[in-house]
């Protein structure tokens, strides 16, 4: 049984983001609403305080979590998918699976497709999802995300305990992440790593980050990358495998153009203009490769899935003379 109440301390590197954004990495299926409820009761509280959802976390500082946000009740399932869900979209979720158990699925989720709706988004992974019910036995909820435009390993949790229970797995960081990207340039040194803090800025392309100034200690996320060159197109290009051991928004492809190598076809970060050949498709050139972490209810067993390249990033291996088979995530 869990503890009623658990305190869970803020990491550094989440220090200055706000309250209502931390729940979202960490319990993703508490709504806004529902945190806001728990806030005017008390229920959530930060150093033993009240406060709001937009107040900004310190680093050290201890989250009352109760109970009922780490291992919510299961809740009844609508088995009846909601209307204009169609046989197609079903049908392009079961063409995506990679793994599946009681517990939980892998997608790999394929170039345009966002993983969550907006203000201009109405189809998305996570509303086709909510009308497959029926299929999995309850409402599948989503465990991490990727952009629109990223490709592969995208993890799923079948029900309620599997959500909170991998949710706590990347929250602890033992989920390991692997990413393949082609970069414009190539990296000196071929290994490193880029620690550089983000801030939000939005703009007319819409929201993008980049590197903390000083002074916005404050607003700035800590963010660190592992990369690695595993080949080269002379000095035009980078195959590189990406770790990131943070989890920020844009964090890849802003870490990768802060050092001057942005991801090709990152039309964000100036990764779509001198693309490294001609003829050569401009999409964004970042792949979801590999997800390892310990399986939340088998003891012991390691959950590790790869997904392939999708065909634009081959077509572009093939194009450059790049072997996709030549290095193993």
């Amino acid at each position: 049984m869990s503890a009623p109440v658990e305190t869970i301390e803020v990491q550094p590197d989440e220090a200055g983001i706000r309250l209502d954004r931390w729940f979202k990495i960490h319990f993703p299926y508490i709504t806004y609403g529902y945190l806001q409820k728990l806030l005017r009761s008390g229920q959530v509280r930060v150093d033993s305080k009240r406060v709001t959802a937009n107040a900004r976390l310190e680093p050290g500082s201890q989250i009352r979590v109760p109970k009922v946000v780490r291992d919510p009740p299961p809740a009844a399932p609508s088995l009846k998918p909601p209307p204009g869900l169609s046989k197609a979209d079903r049908s392009l979720i079961e063409g995506m699976i990679l793994f599946e158990d009681d517990h939980l699925f892998v997608l790999n989720k394929p170039f345009g497709l966002a993983v969550q709706g907006g203000s201009k988004t109405k189809r998305h992974i996570d509303g086709i999802l909510e009308g497959m019910a029926d299929r999995f036995g309850d409402r599948p909820r989503l465990v991490h995300r990727l952009d629109k435009d990223t490709t592969g390993v995208l993890l799923v949790a079948k029900h309620r305990d599997a959500a909170a229970r991998l949710g706590k797995i990347f929250r602890t960081r033992s989920a390991a992440k692997t990413y393949w990207a082609l970069v414009q340039g190539v990296p000196k040194p071929p290994q490193g790593k880029i620690e550089a803090a983000l801030v939000k800025a939005a703009g007319p392309d819409g929201d993008r980050v980049r590197k903390s100034l000083p002074g916005e200690q404050k607003e700035a996320m800590h963010a660190t990358t592992h990369y690695s060159v595993i080949d080269r197109v002379g000095q035009k290009a980078a195959w590189v495998s990406l770790k990131p051991v943070t989890g920020r928004q844009h964090q890849l492809r802003a870490h990768m153009s802060i050092i001057g190598h942005p991801i090709v076809g990152d039309d964000k970060y100036e990764g779509h203009i001198s693309l490294p050949a001609e003829n050569m498709v401009n999409k964004l050139h970042l792949h979801s490769r590999r997800l390892m972490l310990p399986h939340p209810f088998v003891s012991g067993e390691k959950l590790d899935v790869s997904a392939p390249m999708p065909p634009h990033m081959l077509e572009t291996w093939e194009l450059l003379g790049l072997d996709p088979a030549r290095y193993d995530a």
